[in-house]
């Protein structure tokens, strides 16, 4: 085992761009996120437990979970890490492509927006990776769409502040306010080959449903379809708009006001959501299930 979930744990960022970013949303979801860091700290956060026995039990428990490889806790966590470093990768590759006075930030002098279609394939890699990450992190097959449907409505904590930075970040900043139609749109015209030839799906093609890149664009397509209500749902309801959310992150990203575009490339890259909120929820449930077990 190279990966020790106790050391992702440990390890976790209490600053820096990810984190702004993330409480940035708190506007929309007040207390709703505390950014959990150290694994001894989320035991006794999640379980109230304070007896240091108890907590290495708990620790002890859960390590164990996670390092025996029939359950899907390892893939999970892989899950997380792949899809935002791929992501990631669509941004810093765009880098290199613009060289001109339309700019932000002084250090991003060669930016260019991700085209729509990329944007759209990023966005909707993401909620799958949603969807097969919950699949294994609870035992069920990574196809168990109606499963993670239901469990969507009771989202909380870290789990809800990343499908609301996925809406956030990855969709309305750079697609709109109509981000969800006009994504369904572009998956429903768009090919396998173009699929394929996307880095974020290439980054975690293998562990999507489907036989060949045409089952898993279906897939793709049908877990968009089905989530788009509830998407919707929550912009709505939370009062979220590219204009407070364009207020919120200017807050930490000086020069974004009118750059809408070039801010989701500069997101893509430097605010790693999925990867931090990913650990704290497999770390939640870990520490749940551990302690059902003791």
């Amino acid at each position: 085992m190279s990966t020790k979930i106790y050391e992702r744990v440990d390890k976790l960022p209490k600053g820096g761009i990810t984190v702004m970013a993330l409480k940035s949303l708190d506007t929309f979801l007040p207390g709703q996120w505390d950014n959990l860091v150290g694994f001894d700290h989320t035991i006794e956060k999640v379980t109230g437990e304070t007896d240091p026995a108890m907590v290495k039990a708990i620790a002890e428990r859960a390590i164990a979970l996670f390092n025996d490889k029939s359950q899907g806790y390892q893939r999970a966590l892989w899950l997380y890490e792949s899809v935002d470093s791929a992501s990631g990768l669509l941004g810093t590759a765009a880098l290199a492509n613009r060289i001109g006075q339309d700019t932000f930030l002084g250090f991003l002098k060669n930016v260019t927006p991700k085209p729509e279609k990329a944007q759209t394939i990023d966005l909707s890699v993401k909620l799958v990776t949603e969807v097969v990450a919950f699949c294994q992190i609870n035992g069920i097959p990574g196809d168990s769409l109606g499963d993670f449907l239901r469990a969507l409505g009771d989202y909380s904590g870290e789990s809800l502040v990343r499908m609301t930075a996925l809406v956030s970040f990855d969709g309305i900043i750079p697609l709109g306010a109509d981000f969800s139609s006009k994504a369904l749109r572009m998956i429903k015209g768009m090919g396998p080959s173009e699929l394929e030839s996307n880095r974020t799906f290439k980054g975690v093609e293998k562990e999507i449903p489907g036989k060949d890149a045409k089952g898993k664009l279906a897939f793709i397509t049908e877990s968009f379809e089905s989530t788009q209500g509830w998407m919707d749902k929550l912009v709505s309801s939370k009062g979220i708009t590219q204009s407070k959310l364009l207020d919120n992150v200017s807050g930490f990203v000086e020069g974004s006001q009118g750059k809408l575009d070039y801010l989701g490339a500069f997101l893509d890259m430097s605010v790693k959501y999925y990867e931090h909120t990913g650990v704290q929820t497999l770390a939640r449930r870990l520490i749940e299930r551990a302690v059902a077990e003791i």
